[in-house]
């Protein structure tokens, strides 16, 4: 348990790849703060869990984190459980599916708070504490989207490719401190997210379920199979090892091939 005595604040950790994250990440002995929306009994059975796995504590923060002032008492409340935050996951994220020339205006704000702003407010807020300690990480679940684009997400794509410079900046300016930067750009896995686009989809590309499971999430996929949320996961506690302390303002493909063609 390596990371027994650190803090781990990982966002969109109800469910998903984030939970997975949470999972890891406290199975190496670290307190947990998990955050993110759904039902209370379920995310409380997984608070227990995760406890019961690390030998440390969890915090539940419910916060939106499409609002500024939310994150800033969210970054408080791990503040005063734990005393800061060492390893930082920018996972909460969201879709919408839509030609540009029809795209509501609403859901390009909603996604580029979500799923950028968002990680600039945990980072800016977490990294004071990080370089204190001389040790930090931070890490963004970016999507192969933050290396290359597919039609009818313009929203999703813009904030994964500034998501990709976001990380690399704050790489650089940590980097004499212990601290290290990273993104981790699944391709398509089998999630929430991914399943709830599927309709919209269908819609935009008048498209059978089948037809977009097979055509357009497995496509661009050489090995035809979805990356899993444990594949993920995996990367982010090997990021978090003093053997990665040299690897910092690298995007990391788990994407079957994708970015490779």
């Amino acid at each position: 348990m390596f990371l027994k005595g650190k803090t781990a604040l990982i966002t969109g950790s109800t469910s998903g790849i984030g939970l997975a994250y949470a999972k890891a990440l406290a199975a190496e002995g670290a307190n947990i703060v998990i955050n993110g929306f759904g039902d209370a009994d379920a995310i409380e059975k997984e608070r227990v869990a995760l406890e019961a796995a690390s030998g440390a504590k969890a915090l539940y923060s419910g916060h939106d984190l499409t609002k500024v002032d939310q994150i800033e008492a969210m970054m408080k409340e791990a503040a005063d459980a734990f005393g800061g935050v060492d390893i930082l996951i920018n996972n909460a994220g969201m879709q919408h599916v839509s030609p540009v020339e029809d795209f509501p205006v609403e859901k390009w704000d909603l996604i580029i708070a979500l799923n950028l702003s968002s990680a600039f407010h945990t980072t800016r807020l977490a990294v004071p504490y990080m370089k204190a300690q001389k040790w930090g990480r931070i890490i963004q679940t970016a999507s192969a989207h933050s290396l290359t684009a597919s039609p009818f997400k313009s929203a999703y794509v813009t904030a994964k490719h500034g998501l990709a410079g976001l990380t690399k900046t704050v790489a650089l300016e940590t980097a004499t401190f212990g601290i290290t930067a990273n993104c981790i750009s699944p391709g398509y896995v089998w999630t929430p997210l991914v399943e709830k686009q599927i309709p919209d989809t269908m819609k935009a590309r008048n498209m059978t379920r089948e037809q977009v499971m097979n055509d357009v999430l497995l496509a661009g996929q050489p090995t035809k199979q979805f990356v899993t949320p444990e594949q993920c996961a995996a990367m982010a506690v090997f990021l978090c090892r003093e053997d990665a302390a040299g690897i910092t303002g690298a995007n990391m493909s788990i994407d079957g091939g994708w970015t490779a063609q």
